[in-house]
């Protein structure tokens, strides 16, 4: 632990640290105001409220004064903290860079770590370029395919539940995550390190790495094994849109009808894509498989 104590307290990963428990707290907070106000609104419910009090704004509060105040004092500690912290740490500058001396590990700035790490389990043209497009695209067309108008405004988990899950699981369970274990997992020459192991620059590992239809003894990029992996890749799609397209018919099928064709299959193919990142990830470090389709142009 003593390596993971001096690693955490680098001045290049201090705010990596502040943001992680920052992230953490307002994540809880949000969750705590969420519930709190379901049970606020559980209450009105049981026990309406006459016109006149709707009338008279009971529930409202202005933002003014209240909320620029409490703006305005965060606004305050936020820059003294930012005073004392320039004070207290040095800036993590280091010589210039020389071509004969590389860095081990060579890391991206942390904001990029997320990809970096992205690019251990898949091919380069789709951790580069593929999944960050569909990141830009995903959050930019919410708007459009969220067909449930409440929750706007106020804190609510009972009345967000599909959004908020999918959002946290894609926001922490991956970008987060993944940029934890790039900065805090990974050492020289991106071995993965645990906590409690010492960064060891002259480590060598002897990782044994294949493809899906090699496990069956037939070649990854031979016309046999494209067709493996790619019956494999389209029957994941397949399914993962099929089975939640039945279950809702069972159960009356209102939220795809609201939803319709088009929104489902755009919503139903990105969330299958989130939810494929972790499998490879899981497939890769434990059963060491590379790839699931491999095709001249592309592997998955």
């Amino acid at each position: 632990m003593k390596n993971f104590i001096e690693i955490i307290s680098k001045p290049d990963n201090v705010a990596i640290v502040i943001m992680i428990i920052m992230v953490l707290f307002f994540t809880i907070l949000a969750f705590y105001y969420a519930i709190s106000g379901d049970r606020r609104r559980s209450r009105k419910i049981d026990q309406p409220t006459s016109p006149e009090q709707k009338a008279d704004g009971e529930d409202k509060i202005h933002s003014w004064p209240y909320l620029v105040r409490i703006e305005f004092l965060v606004a305050i500690i936020v820059i003294v903290l930012l005073n004392i912290w320039s004070v207290v740490l040095d800036a993590p500058l280091e010589e210039f860079a020389s071509e004969t001396r590389t860095p081990n590990p060579a890391k991206a700035p942390w904001y990029f770590l997320g990809l970096q790490e992205m690019l251990v389990y898949f091919d380069p043209w789709i951790a580069g370029v593929v999944l960050p497009t569909l990141i830009i695209v995903g959050l930019c067309i919410i708007p459009y395919i969220d067909i449930n108008p409440k929750g706007n405004g106020y804190y609510t988990w009972r009345e967000r539940k599909f959004a908020i899950s999918i959002y946290s699981f894609g926001f922490l369970a991956l970008w987060i995550a993944l940029i934890v274990i790039g900065v805090f997992m990974r050492g020289p020459g991106w071995v993965w390190f645990w906590p409690w192991q010492e960064w060891d620059p002259h480590i060598v590992t002897s990782e044994i790495n294949v493809d899906l239809s090699q496990i069956f003894g037939i070649d990854a990029r031979s016309f046999a094994g494209s067709v493996i992996g790619g019956l494999v890749t389209l029957g994941y799609f397949a399914v993962g849109i099929i089975i939640p397209y039945i279950y809702s018919q069972k159960r009356g099928g209102k939220f795809l009808k609201e939803l319709g064709p088009i929104r489902y299959l755009i919503v139903a193919g990105l969330l299958l894509i989130m939810i494929g990142l972790p499998i490879k990830i899981f497939l890769r470090l434990i059963f060491h498989i590379k790839y699931i389709w491999v095709t001249p142009w592309f592997n998955i």
